[in-house]
């Protein structure tokens, strides 16, 4: 079961790089600025939060099975207060949070979020 948590962040890893990478175009490709709005910090929390949380869920799996969907909404609550702490008071700063600075957080946060719900799903599916 060891390569379930390998195998979620080698994937977590390529899909936050190719994101990243398509993220970096289509700003360029707008003369826009590629790291502003702190998107590196962006992806690379999303991906730390992300793989910490699912190994939380992987240690504790016997031990909580049964709550395993509690602690995985509570590591959703983490990254709220990781965002609200970290990138909300820059993003705010000027009274308003642009589309770029919302696209900065909500993209990798998203992708992070659906690989996760998925590979939890697909895991505990194969628990029962």
């Amino acid at each position: 079961m060891k390569h379930t948590f390998t195998l979620f962040s080698i994937k977590l890893s390529i899909l936050l790089s190719v994101a990243f990478a398509i993220h970096l175009f289509i700003l360029s490709s707008k003369s826009l600025p590629l790291y502003d709005n702190k998107i590196v910090l962006a992806y690379v929390v999303n991906a730390v939060l992300a793989i910490t949380i699912f190994g939380f869920l992987f240690k504790m799996k016997e031990k909580y099975k049964e709550q395993l969907g509690f602690l995985f909404l509570g590591g959703s609550a983490l990254k709220f207060v990781v965002f609200f702490i970290v990138f909300y008071p820059f993003y705010k700063a000027d009274g308003d949070i642009s589309k770029l600075e919302f696209a900065a957080f909500f993209v990798p946060y998203m992708l992070s979020l659906f690989l996760e719900t998925f590979s939890l799903a697909k895991w505990l599916n194969k628990m029962e």
